[in-house]
């Protein structure tokens, strides 16, 4: 039996998540709601409904489906974000997540102490932030805005900063939500190598997207959502033939 057979790094098994739905979207509509005796809480809506699947080490693995679908709710799930209702989520090893990017920077905090919080975030070391930081500010091209604080940095210098940090993290998994929507063309190609010099490292991919053609240059595999079930579990070009039914 082969490692990538015995060896997973995540375990999502038989996992349910539920989410309640505003009745209300407003503090004058809740205010009228408890005044008049209407029902303030909604109905309660089944993002994910017993899904289960493995991904092994140096696996690379799309998350796919239609808005709504469950994926976002996937990653969040196996990220720790959010704890399942039912079910059981395993990881292994250090896991990063390019979730929502660029969480944990605090606006009054320059740019260098940034990088330092957000990497101790992600789980590095002070020793290893400071290895790497001459490569997390090359990468990001924020020069010497670094000393800057955020606060007055353009939303495409924020997210270049943060997404450089997360990239440069020592991990073993990395969750993908989506990211390379951030900066310009140049810099999204950037990114695209990035995460392709990972994965062929061996670390271990969970991708979200809704671009075809970065899934099919990153990953290998295909796990297809809807309505918070898995329709789909195969190799990646299949997934995206079933995607398009």
């Amino acid at each position: 039996m082969s490692d990538m057979q015995t060896k997973p790094r995540i375990i999502v098994e038989n996992v349910t998540k539920e989410f309640r739905k505003r009745a209300t979207r407003s503090f004058k509509d809740t205010f009228i709601a408890l005044v008049t005796g209407k029902e303030t809480k909604g109905a309660q809506f089944r993002a994910l409904d017993d899904i289960s699947f493995m991904i092994h080490e140096g696996e690379s693995v799309a998350v796919m489906g239609l808005n709504g679908s469950g994926k976002s709710t996937t990653l969040k799930l196996v990220s720790g974000v959010l704890e399942p209702d039912a079910g059981t989520v395993l990881t292994r090893g250090r896991v990063a997540g390019l979730i929502e990017v660029g969480a944990g920077f605090h606006p009054d905090l320059t740019g260098r102490e940034n990088v330092f919080l957000n990497a101790a975030i992600l789980g590095m070391s002070e020793k290893e932030t400071k290895e790497r930081f001459d490569e997390i500010v090359a990468f990001s091209e924020i020069g010497d805005f670094i000393d800057q604080e955020v606060k007055h940095y353009s939303s495409g210098m924020f997210m270049r900063l943060a997404f450089s940090v997360a990239i440069h993290v020592k991990l073993d998994v990395l969750l993908v939500d989506e990211v390379l929507a951030v900066g310009d063309a140049p810099f999204r190609a950037k990114c695209a190598v990035k995460l392709r010099e990972m994965a062929d490292s061996g670390v271990t991919m969970m991708v979200v997207s809704h671009s075809k053609s970065q899934v099919k240059e990153l990953c290998t595999r295909g796990i297809i959502l809807r309505k918070g079930r898995i329709v789909f579990d195969g190799p990646i070009d299949d997934a995206l033939e079933v995607l398009e039914d």
